[in-house]
């Protein structure tokens, strides 16, 4: 549940397979075995009787509302995302799903996959196809040169190389 809440209008529909397929198996983790778990221990905390002063039935209840919510959100977000699952036709330019490597002025590299909002993850250099790095990127080729505005200011890079 560490995951915020996104508004439908402010983020693309686009998601890898991968993506895809992760968000299915919260969704079924949540609804199979999780509320389940959560549900029961609800009950057996409403067993011990005065609710109003009971720990373990407040916090359970806490958890079945946060885990209501998370499946309430999954399943209507599930059913808008339209999973890529090809390369483009012209895989010589920068467009969704592509892994992009790129360098600064200092000869610094990074490398980048551009994927839904629902996927990305710094750590595993998975940037938002949202994002203003995935932005400047789209539709670039290798040797191209980007700028991307941050709250840091402003950045120069060069495509280095693209793969799918």
């Amino acid at each position: 549940m560490t995951k915020s809440f996104m508004h439908k209008t402010s983020v693309s529909p686009y998601i890898t397979p991968e993506g895809h397929r992760r968000l299915s198996e919260e969704l079924s983790y949540l609804w199979k075995i999780k509320r389940p778990r959560v549900t029961q221990a609800v009950a057996d905390a409403a067993a011990m009787g005065d609710r109003s002063e009971n720990a373990e039935y407040i916090y359970g209840k806490k958890q079945l509302r946060e885990i209501d919510a998370r499946l309430r959100f999954l399943q209507q977000r599930l059913n808008d995302l339209k999973v890529v699952d090809r390369s483009p036709d012209d895989t010589s330019r920068i467009f969704f799903g592509a892994w992009v490597e790129i360098e600064d002025a200092d000869g610094n590299c990074c490398r980048y996959r551009i994927v839904g909002p629902d996927e990305f993850n710094p750590d595993n250099g998975y940037i938002s196809v949202d994002s203003p790095m995935a932005k400047a990127l789209l539709r670039r080729a290798e040797g191209d040169k980007i700028t991307v505005r941050s709250p840091n200011g402003t950045s120069a890079f060069v495509v280095t190389s693209i793969r799918y």
